[in-house]
């Protein structure tokens, strides 16, 4: 697979792409090596850089750079989590395919979820300068587009009036965990004025 032509297609033609997508044979391994892994490192990489280069501004400190051994254990930890909670987003798609009428497949449920997290993995190269983070969370909502589009493919043999509920639920529930694994990162790696 080109990883390039893949992301472009997917963000500027995601209708046709979707269909591209369902019919080309895949595995869970060969997702997660020749796209996911790759796609997810860029947040984690970019926050490294943006932590250690330019730092945050905070009140009574000024410029805060983090030490580069916190900031590295932090991106490490965050690229982890980052491949969990695909690999979770797609076994919530999967367990809850029965509920909406749909067909259990592992690896239509992990296309998925790699899929549609790829805005938000590409607007990762924001977390380089702070304050624009906000911008990948606009760029996240495309993704929840992608993830209706995906739906609708059907990538899962959902009907149609089963989508919107199913795409519903499984974000929810990603979200939720999303938010607990965040917060175990970040409470892990807390900055800690003046101490490493």
């Amino acid at each position: 697979m080109d990883i390039v032509a893949r992301v472009q297609a997917i963000l500027m033609k995601p209708r046709e792409e979707w269909l591209k997508i369902k019919a080309e044979p895949a595995t869970a391994a060969g997702l997660f090596t020749s796209y996911i892994m790759i796609l997810a490192a860029i947040p984690p990489a970019f926050q490294f850089l943006g932590n250690v280069l330019v730092g945050k501004r905070l009140p009574l400190v000024g410029v805060y750079r983090w030490p580069i051994g916190r900031a590295l254990g932090f991106a490490i930890a965050s690229y982890i989590v980052s491949l969990v909670t695909v690999y979770v987003f797609a076994l919530i798609i999967d367990q809850l395919a029965p509920s909406f009428s749909s067909a259990k497949n592992m690896t239509a449920a992990l296309k998925l979820a790699a899929y549609s997290m790829t805005p938000g993995w590409i607007a990762g190269i924001l977390f380089f300068i702070p304050g624009l983070w906000a911008l990948g969370l606009v760029a996240s909502l495309y993704g929840l587009y992608l993830l209706y589009l995906g739906f609708a493919a059907p990538m899962m043999e959902t009907p149609k009036d089963k989508v919107p509920g199913y795409m519903a639920v499984s974000v929810v529930v990603v979200l939720a965990l999303a938010v607990v694994f965040n917060w175990i990162v970040k409470g892990i790696f807390a900055v800690r004025y003046g101490r490493l």
